[in-house]
């Protein structure tokens, strides 16, 4: 094991004794009905646990899987073999694909590198393509010998072509008709988003793009950002998965993340009043990952609101905590100043 692993698991090790003192939620995996509980997160193979229960039984799912990219995860080596990551992705989704109910809905983050090798397994399996949606960063990484990247891929499926849930009067936003040109063609509610996500200012919900805020345009979730968990390098920010799971989803639906890592898309969903069931592999992540919902929970049941920002973002929590290493096992640099003081 090369020595930024082990710098990497030493500093997540410590972090896990701290939260371990904690009483996380807990939750069974399978119930005596031959049903898989729910509202829980679950430390597991997701491809065993999926293929192991019934099908047909969840409606809406979010991937955020590794993107065989080199990160550093907990107990994963996310430096596959092109042809065995492939495998392991259709292996997942296939797993995926037999969990969703007919009108399910999948949608799937994933990176340049294996973004159109995983649409065609996808198709393969059988999901219908809906959209080839681009989450736009507003600062990107900075590479050295080309271009910087400032964007992830979020695929759309459905399982059925026609037949599937979508809310678009959840997610519109205001339209340059109504915003610029005060033209009264415009529909006084709003347009649907473009499939380019750059949420810009009138897009997000209240509070996202105040002057003294620290989330701009669904930036990623770096490091000075109040949102960031610290123990988890892909951490997804919570307004991408609002505007997910308010499309997709209803009320009481039960939404899946197989790859549940940080916990945004189960946060999320429980703060939205949807069912949830995360899976992740990583026994450590599931157990920072349910402080971060109790806390949250609990938060929303003193103080009810619909800004989930909010809950995501407290500076409170059990759950937030920095290892020692960034994603790829880099030191962490200490920040000074103005970055200092938003962190």
């Amino acid at each position: 094991m090369d020595s930024r692993k082990i710098r990497h698991k030493q500093g997540l090790r410590k972090l896990t004794q701290a939260v371990a003192r904690l009483a996380p939620l807990r939750g069974s995996s399978y119930n005596g009905r031959r049903m898989p509980d729910i509202d829980t997160i679950i430390t597991g193979d997701s491809i065993k646990y999926l293929n192991d229960r019934p099908e047909g039984w969840v409606d809406l799912v979010f991937a955020d899987p590794p993107f065989n990219i080199g990160y550093l995860y907990d107990g994963y080596d996310d430096r596959r073999k092109a042809e065995d990551y492939c495998t392991f992705s259709e292996d997942w989704m296939t797993a995926v694909h037999r969990s969703l109910k007919p009108t399910g809905s999948f949608y799937l983050a994933i990176g340049d590198d294996f973004a159109a090798e995983l649409c065609v397994i996808a198709k393969k399996i059988g999901f219908k393509l809906r959209n080839w949606i681009i989450w736009h960063y507003t600062f990107g990484q900075q590479p050295k010998r080309k271009f910087a990247r400032s964007h992830t891929h979020v695929l759309y499926f459905t399982k059925h072509e026609t037949e599937f849930t979508f809310n678009p009067d959840s997610i519109r936003v205001a339209s340059a008709r109504q915003t610029t040109y005060g033209d009264s063609r415009a529909n006084p509610k709003g347009k649907l988003p473009d499939d380019v996500w750059y949420l810009r200012p009138q897009e997000a919900g209240e509070g996202m793009f105040d002057a003294s805020g620290d989330t701009w345009n669904v930036s990623r979730v770096c490091g000075t950002f109040k949102e960031r968990e610290g123990w988890h390098g892909c951490q997804m920010p919570i307004g991408v998965l609002d505007r997910i799971i308010k499309a997709s989803s209803n009320p009481g639906d039960i939404v899946l993340d197989p790859f549940n890592g940080s916990g945004t898309t189960v946060v999320s969903a429980a703060l939205l009043d949807r069912k949830y069931v995360g899976i992740d592999q990583s026994e450590a992540y599931v157990e920072f990952a349910r402080k971060r919902l109790e806390h949250a929970l609990v938060k929303k049941g003193a103080n009810p609101s619909e800004d989930t920002v909010r809950y995501a973002a407290d500076p409170n929590r059990a759950s937030r905590v920095m290892t020692e290493t960034d994603a790829f096992g880099r030191k962490r640099v200490a920040r000074r100043g103005r970055a200092a003081k938003t962190a």
